[in-house]
């Protein structure tokens, strides 16, 4: 059963392998290599999340070949395509599929799990149903694998001082704390029982703002007023701020439609890993995501409201 899996992963392969590649940056995918398994972790404008392979024993790590007895092992899985990558239609019969296959691994009693060499590799391939009995989804080879994903909350927008900003009074943007921060942990199978977490989190570092007006947008990066931490200081008036991402409307919004300008935003997510192990925040890549807010701008001199 092995070789008849091996001979037929070469062939699909060499074949199909080539079709598709992984999105374009900003989004990016990485195989990190750990001492108790491997994982390929990905970032786009959809979200970010990570595939592992590996495996425990209670609290002390085993070798594969101790984890598999006398069964073989099927190095490749075949799961769906994580949101935010574009496919094209695929060939009549079958479907997109992100194929993970664990290469150069060591089942050696002795070897650290999956060897010292063992990476995956990836691909998006189309398959039928021939395709994929060539990875089948066996149980007792659940344990080497774990996944877990990760989508970025939609973003809501500050502005202060107040939220109907007034014309000749700076309007400051911000996003919400719970909209500029995400994160996720697992106890992911790879690592040990108990013993070392691996968490990945996205924070919102750059912000671009078109205010809708026709006027420039405004770039604001994270730093003496960090994204989603109320940067605006509601001590001061608006016109002695810290921040810079502010804009100054010259007329109101009530001949834009609805009588709200239409606001864009480019945000850009930069998402680290972190393990219980090392104790550092790894940076693994960045992406985009693009939004549109409605605001009403008044005609009103005064600060209050």
């Amino acid at each position: 059963m092995r070789n008849r899996l091996s001979r037929g992963l070469i062939a699909l392969s060499t074949v199909l392998a080539l079709l598709v590649v992984w999105p374009v940056a900003p989004a990016s995918a990485d195989t990190k290599h750990f001492n108790e398994g491997v994982c390929n972790m990905y970032v786009n404008s959809n979200g970010f999340g990570a595939y592992c392979s590996g495996g425990w024993i209670g609290a002390d790590l085993a070798s594969w070949r101790e984890l598999l007895g006398n069964r073989p092992f099927v190095p490749c899985r075949d799961f769906e395509v994580p949101p935010g990558v574009t496919l094209p239609a695929p060939p009549e019969g079958k479907d997109w599929v992100l194929r993970l296959t664990i290469v150069d691994y060591d089942l050696g009693t002795d070897a650290p799990p999956g060897g010292a060499n063992a990476h995956i590799e990836r691909a998006i391939v189309p398959v039928d149903r021939e395709d994929r009995a060539q990875c089948p989804t066996l149980g007792y080879m659940d344990r080497f694998w774990t996944t877990f994903e990760q989508g970025y909350p939609p973003p809501v927008l500050q502005v202060n001082p107040t939220y109907t900003p007034r014309v000749n009074v700076p309007a400051y943007f911000d996003l919400t704390p719970d909209s500029a921060y995400v994160l996720k942990e697992s106890n992911i199978a790879l690592f040990r029982a108990g013993g070392d977490n691996l968490t990945m989190r996205g924070v919102v570092g750059h912000i671009t703002v078109d205010p809708g007006d026709g006027s420039k947008p405004v770039e604001c990066i994270s730093g003496v007023a960090p994204i989603g931490k109320d940067s605006y200081d509601k001590t001061k008036d608006p016109f002695h701020q810290l921040s810079t991402c502010s804009h100054v409307y010259k007329r109101s919004s009530a001949n834009q439609p609805d009588g709200m300008y239409t606001v864009k935003l480019k945000i850009r997510w930069d998402v680290s890993y972190w393990r219980t192990a090392t104790g550092d925040w790894v940076q693994l890549g960045s992406a985009e995501v693009e939004a549109v807010q409605r605001l009403p701008v008044q005609e009103v001199q005064a600060i209050g409201g």
